[in-house]
C-alpha cells in the first residue's frame, strides 16, 4: 500500500497527483486507468493502491487529455426502428459504459437525407475515438469503403472484410438450423420469406438457404422477398389461394412470421397442421404468438459486447481477430410439426 495519510491529500486531485504519488508518469496511470494490458503487475497495482485510497475518479476531460482520446464510439444504424438493430445497439451502449466509454449514434432512417458520408462527418466532428456500423445495407458498406476514415471502423456483418472490422451472429448456422429441423420432420418443399435483399444479414440468409437447400437436394422454388414488417408477411400469406403445394416456410424474421401466421388463419390455412413455419430473431414475444414460434434466436447482447470488447483492442493496439461470430441457436416450438399426409 501506498500509506498516504489523510492530510497529506492534494487539495487538487488530478491524473497528474495520482501520477506523482504512485512514482508513475501520468501516461502510465492513463494505461492502468484504461486496462492497457502492458504495464507491470507491480506498478497497476501501485497506482490502483493510490487510486483507491484517494477515491480519484477521473473525469472524461482528463482522460481525453491524457490518452488523446475522447471515451466516444461512434454508431451509424441503417435502421434503429427493427428489434435487431435496436437491440445490438444496446448492448454495445451497456458494454461502452461499463468500460468507461459513451456511444453517440445517428440512424440512417431517421433522415432520408442523411448519408453515409455525412453519417461519418457528423460522428468525427463528434471526435469519436472509432466507429461501428450496425445492420447495414451492401450500398451503405459500398460508400464507406469511398471515405477517408482516421479511426477504427467495425461493421457488423457476416461476410470476411478487407477494409474493416467485422463481428456478427452466425447467420448461415442459423439459416442451417432452421432448414434442418424441418428436414428432420420430413419436410421437403420449403419457402423461403426474404428481407431485403440490400440488408446483408438478409442477403447472408438468403443465400445460407439457398446452399443447404440444394445440399439436402431439395426442390428449389422462387423466394418471396419482403421488407421485415409483419404487414408485409399477412399481406402475402392472406393473399393466397387455397393452401400452399409447399409444406414449410422459412421467414426472415419473427415480425413477418407474425404477419404470415396471422395471414393464414383469416384463410383458413392451419400452423403447423397445413404449413410450418420457422422465424428468425427471437423476439419477446414470439413465445406469445399462437402458435407459438420456433425460431433462431440472435443474442444481440452478445453480439453488442463482443464489438466493444473488438473495438477497444483496437484502440489499445492488442491483436484482435478480423472476424468474430456469435453462436445463433434454434428454439424450438409449436409452429413446427411433420408435414400434412398426402
Amino acid at each position: 500500500m501506498s500509506g498516504i495519510e489523510v492530510g497529506e491529500r492534494p487539495e487538487k486531485l488530478g491524473i497528474r497527483e495520482v501520477a506523482a504519488l504512485a512514482g508513475v508518469s501520468h501516461m502510465t496511470v492513463s494505461r492502468v486507468l484504461n486496462g492497457h494490458p502492458g504495464i507491470r503487475p507491480s506498478t497497476r497495482q501501485r497506482v490502483l493502491d493510490v487510486v483507491r485510497e484517494l477515491d480519484f475518479k477521473p473525469n472524461s476531460a482528463a482522460r481525453a487529455l491524457a490518452t488523446q482520446r475522447t471515451q466516444r464510439i461512434g454508431v451509424i444504424v441503417d435502421s434503429a426502428v427493427e428489434f435487431g438493430p435496436t437491440s445490438t445497439l444496446r448492448g454495445l451502449e451497456l458494454a461502452a459504459r461499463s468500460s468507461g466509454y459513451s456511444v453517440t449514434s445517428v440512424a440512417m432512417q431517421d433522415d432520408a437525407n442523411l448519408t453515409p458520408e455525412a453519417a461519418v462527418g457528423h460522428l468525427i466532428a463528434e471526435g469519436v475515438d472509432a466507429l461501428c456500423v450496425v445492420a447495414p445495407r451492401s450500398s451503405s458498406v459500398t460508400a464507406l469503403r469511398s471515405i477517408s476514415i482516421d479511426v477504427p471502423v467495425l461493421v457488423v456483418k457476416a461476410a470476411k472484410d478487407p477494409t474493416f472490422l467485422t463481428v456478427s451472429v452466425d447467420q448461415q448456422l442459423g439459416t442451417m438450423l432452421a432448414v434442418d429441423h424441418l428436414v428432420s420432420l420430413g419436410h421437403r418443399d420449403i419457402l423461403h420469406l426474404a428481407g431485403p435483399l440490400d440488408w446483408l444479414d438478409a442477403r447472408g440468409r438468403e443465400r445460407a438457404f439457398h446452399t443447404r437447400i440444394e445440399e439436402w437436394g431439395l426442390k428449389a422454388r422462387p423466394i418471396v422477398v419482403g421488407d421485415w414488417t409483419a404487414d408485409f408477411g399477412y399481406e402475402y400469406a392472406a393473399g393466397l389461394k387455397g393452401v400452399p403445394d409447399y409444406t414449410a416456410m422459412f421467414v426472415a424474421n419473427d415480425e413477418m412470421a407474425l404477419g404470415v401466421v396471422h395471414g393464414f388463419h383469416d384463410r383458413g390455412i392451419r400452423v403447423p397442421d397445413d404449413v410450418s413455419v420457422v422465424g428468425f430473431d427471437d423476439l419477446p414475444f414470439s413465445r406469445h404468438f399462437i402458435p407459438p414460434l420456433t425460431t433462431v434466436r440472435q443474442d444481440f447482447h452478445a453480439l453488442g459486447t463482443k464489438a466493444m470488447e473488438v473495438l477497444r483492442a483496437a484502440l489499445e493496439g492488442r491483436e484482435i481477430p478480423q472476424r468474430s461470430k456469435i453462436a445463433s441457436e434454434l428454439v424450438v416450438r409449436s409452429s413446427t410439426a411433420p408435414p400434412r399426409s398426402t
